[in-house]
């Protein structure tokens, strides 16, 4: 089961990509952790990718085909997975499709978690993450049991740079430029699939569970 992930920035796929993951028990492979831990560790990579972040832009094509794909090729893809945040444009799907056409594998699902914009903002402002283990939070929504103190490491946690109202107007700004076009170029596959991300994180999971059964 290969699934990709579709949805402008804090409509929720990160949350039910990581629900689908531990149902069927194939890995969850986000971008967005990939580019934090290697931000953290210092990379070169993450220097690169935190440049872009931090002005809530898109990391560019070349610095992301590459580390997916070799991500795909380890053990535990053999069984699917599930991509959340790529590919974000139209030559990363190309080169997504053509990398699986290689090894005799493609995408079977699509599926885009539609929130309208002034929701996404209101949503994002609320998020909170731990710079010291990554876990994330919502004060609304899932809340720390210690305001403001991550409950995994103890450490605090705060409101990201890129969860920023000012940002995320920008960062969708740049989805729908960039990454709107990824749901026609799925949907003339036929593997495009549609749920309503205004649902609860429950009610939006269960809609998806009924797609892949």
């Amino acid at each position: 089961m290969k699934i990709i992930m579709l949805g402008a920035p804090g409509a929720g796929k990160g949350t039910q990509a990581k629900r689908i993951a531990e149902k069927f028990g194939i890995p969850h492979i986000s971008t967005g952790d990939i580019f934090r831990a290697n931000i953290k560790n210092g990379t070169e990579l993450g220097n690169k990718a935190k440049v872009y972040m931090d002005q809530g832009l898109l990391v560019p094509d070349e610095l992301v085909v590459d580390l997916v794909v070799d991500r795909l090729k380890q053990a535990d893809c053999e069984k699917g997975y599930i991509l959340d945040g790529f590919p974000r444009t139209i030559p990363q799907a190309e080169a997504l499709d053509a990398a699986l056409l290689a090894i005799g594998e493609k995408v079977d699902y699509a599926i885009n978690v539609e929130v309208a914009d002034n929701y996404i903002v209101e949503r994002m402002s609320g998020r909170r993450a731990c710079l010291n283990c990554g876990a994330t939070y919502h004060l609304v929504n899932i809340p720390t049991k210690v305001e403001g103190i991550c409950d995994v490491c103890g450490s605090e946690i705060v409101l990201r740079e890129d969860d920023k109202p000012e940002t995320v107007l920008k960062r969708l700004e740049v989805y729908h430029d960039q990454t709107q076009p990824l749901i026609d170029y799925y949907n003339k596959q036929g593997i495009l699939k549609e749920v309503d991300g205004r649902k609860t994180m429950s009610d939006t999971f269960e809609d998806i569970l009924k797609i892949l059964d």
